[in-house]
């Protein structure tokens, strides 16, 4: 659990692989795309800060999370030179049990990829109770899990 107004996103940038030469993927689902948007940015700015050169990193935008397993995969396949691949989305309780699927679904699918073993495959989708926790997560006052599915990219080129 989230300690209250504790930023989660801080990282020493100086204890990561140099990451310079490398180049990542992002896939962006475009559903509640105030959250997904801030989502990018974290990663995007991010990689940007460890040397990550702007063309080298590819984004892919779908239109939902559970398109985000589709769209990684041909990332995967159409980019195999990546370090790897983010992938992005949102999805937000709701009244029937939608949200219990798409989030089974995307969390099996997004495991399978890795089980692939081509390239690691970062889980960063956001499954909340409502559209405040998400904000609070996607550059509010909980952090940016992007910035947190960046570091841990970077984090797992040396296993390439």
């Amino acid at each position: 659990m989230a300690t209250e107004n504790k930023n989660l996103s801080e990282y020493d940038k100086t204890k990561l692989p140099n990451v310079a030469q490398s180049s990542f993927g992002i896939v962006v689902s475009e559903w509640n795309e105030q959250v997904t948007g801030g989502l990018f940015k974290g990663a995007y700015d991010t990689l940007i800060d460890n040397g990550v050169l702007p063309e080298n990193i590819i984004k892919y935008d779908v239109p939902g999370s559970f398109e985000l397993i589709y769209g990684s995969r041909k990332m995967m396949e159409k980019q195999p030179h990546l370090a790897g691949i983010i992938a992005i989305g949102c999805v937000i309780q709701g009244e029937t049990k939608h949200f219990d699927f798409v989030c089974e679904g995307v969390t099996q699918g997004i495991k399978d990829l890795n089980i692939m073993g081509k390239m690691p495959v970062i889980f960063c989708v956001l499954t909340d109770n409502n559209l405040q926790q998400s904000i609070d997560r996607s550059g509010g006052i909980h952090g940016n899990k992007g910035v947190e599915a960046a570091v841990a990219a970077i984090k797992m080129t040396p296993f390439l």
